[in-house]
C-alpha cells in the first residue's frame, strides 16, 4: 500500500523538488501552500503518476491549518509522513535596527506554523503508533551569524522541537528527524531581500551551492530508510561553504 506525504511549502524550492521526486516513488501527496495556481500545476503534472491532493493555507492561520488538514478524506486522510518544510527569512539587519514585522513573520511561519501543522497531524501517528516528521531547519540553526538574529533564533527553535518531538513521540514509534541545509539556491534570499533580485543573486555567485533537488534527494532516501532506522538530525552544505560566514568564492 503507498504511503502519503503531507508537504508545507510545496510550491517551490525545496518543496516542490520532494514532491517531484516522491511522485516518481509512487507516494500520495498533499502539496500545501499559498500560492493556489502553483498547487494546481503541480498537481498537474504530477497526477499523472501519483495521487495527488492540494491544500491552500497560511501556515500561521490556525484555524485555517486545522481546518485545510480535517478536510482531507480518502486516501489522503491517513498521514504516514509529514514534511515541515514551509519557512522564510524577512530582512538582515542588525538586531538593533530590526523590523518588527520582520521578526513575526519569522516566527509565526517557521516556529508556530511548523507546531499548528504538527499539531493537526500527531493525534493519527499517535493513535496508529507509527509515522515519520521530517523538519526541514538550516545551519542558521546551528550557527548564528552576523545579522541573522531573529531568522537564527527560530531555527534554533526548529532544532530544539525537534529534539523535543523525537523524545515525546519516541513511546509510540514515531520517526522524527531534521534536515538542516546551508545556501541552497530557491527564492528564499529574493523574499529576504525583499524582492531585490541583484541582491539575491549576488548570493549565489561565484561556487555552485545546494540545488532544491539536492535536498529532495536527501528527503527521499530519509524516508524510504527501513523503519528501524531514523536520520535524527543532518546537516548539508555545498563543497564550497564550510560555514555561515566563509563561502569560497571564485569571483
Amino acid at each position: 500500500m503507498s504511503k502519503t506525504a503531507l508537504i508545507t511549502g510545496a510550491s517551490s524550492g525545496i518543496g516542490k523538488a520532494t514532491a517531484e521526486l516522491l511522485a516518481k516513488h509512487g507516494i500520495n501527496l498533499i502539496l500545501c501552500g499559498r500560492r493556489q495556481e502553483r498547487l494546481d500545476a503541480l498537481k498537474k503534472q504530477l497526477g499523472a503518476v501519483t495521487k495527488v491532493e492540494t491544500l491552500n493555507f497560511d501556515v500561521r492561520d490556525r484555524k485555517g491549518v486545522f481546518d485545510a488538514i480535517a478536510s482531507l478524506s480518502g486516501v489522503f486522510e491517513s498521514i504516514d509522513i509529514l514534511i515541515n518544510n514551509a519557512g522564510n527569512a524577512h530582512g538582515l539587519d542588525p538586531i538593533n535596527e530590526g523590523n518588527l514585522d520582520d521578526w513575526d513573520a519569522m516566527l509565526d511561519i517557521n516556529v508556530k506554523g511548523l507546531l499548528y501543522v504538527s499539531k493537526a497531524i500527531l493525534p493519527q501517528m499517535v493513535e496508529r503508533k507509527s509515522g515519520h516528521i521530517i523538519n526541514i531547519g538550516s545551519t542558521a540553526g546551528k550557527e548564528v551569524y552576523p545579522k541573522g538574529n531573529v531568522y537564527c533564533a527560530s531555527k534554533y527553535a526548529v532544532d530544539a522541537i525537534n529534539q523535543g518531538m523525537r523524545i515525546d513521540l519516541n513511546e509510540y514509534g514515531i520517526r522524527v528527524g531534521a534536515i538542516n541545509p546551508g545556501l541552497v539556491e530557491t527564492e528564499f534570499s529574493e523574499v529576504r531581500f525583499k524582492g531585490d533580485s541583484n541582491r539575491a543573486e549576488k548570493v549565489y555567485q561565484g561556487y555552485q551551492p545546494l540545488k532544491p533537488e539536492d535536498i529532495a534527494d536527501i528527503i527521499r532516501f530519509v524516508v524510504t530508510r527501513p523503519y528501524h532506522v531514523n536520520i535524527a538530525d543532518l546537516v548539508v552544505m555545498s563543497t564550497a561553504q564550510a560555514s555561515s560566514t566563509i563561502v569560497k568564492k571564485n569571483l
